[in-house]
């Protein structure tokens, strides 16, 4: 018989909640997460140089503003395929915005990442730039398609 490893988590985390972690995960690319958290602290750091006195405040409201509420899902049923809109929950909301916020951040070059990830932070802070238009599209295609919403009881 093997020995039997077990995971441990990573004590630098251990001050942060639930949203900051789930954050800097998103973060990470190839499983390195004491680059995202770097990436992170530094983000912060140009966030309150920005002017704000507290940066987990802004970056949850850019969050919150980038995060959408109602998604569409397709749907077959019999030949037809329907774009049927749906309420999103709450952890994809999450996933969702963070998606958002990170990728416009990774589209942009010429600066270094933590001050293109804090500038597109304020940007959805304030309800502008590429994350809060994807959220707005996202919903302007679900209420185009709101048609089909009484068939959200065939979506899995």
């Amino acid at each position: 018989m093997g020995k039997k490893f077990t995971r441990v988590a990573p004590t630098i985390l251990s001050w942060q909640d639930e949203f900051e972690v789930k954050f800097i995960n998103y973060l990470m690319k190839n499983g390195k997460k004491t680059v995202a958290l770097r990436i992170y602290r530094n983000m912060l750091k140009l966030i309150r140089a920005n002017g704000h006195m507290n940066p987990w405040l802004v970056l949850r409201s850019a969050v919150e503003n980038a995060s959408p509420v109602i998604m569409i899902k397709s749907a077959r049923i019999w030949w037809s395929v329907y774009q049927v809109p749906l309420e999103v929950k709450p952890k994809k909301k999450l996933f969702f915005a963070c998606k958002w916020i990170i990728g416009a951040a990774r589209a942009k070059t010429g600066k270094s990442f933590d001050k293109l990830l804090s500038e597109e932070v304020l940007a959805a802070y304030a309800n502008q730039w590429s994350a809060v238009k994807k959220k707005e599209e996202v919903q302007k295609m679900a209420e185009a398609n709101r048609a089909f919403a009484y068939m959200a009881k065939y979506v899995k």
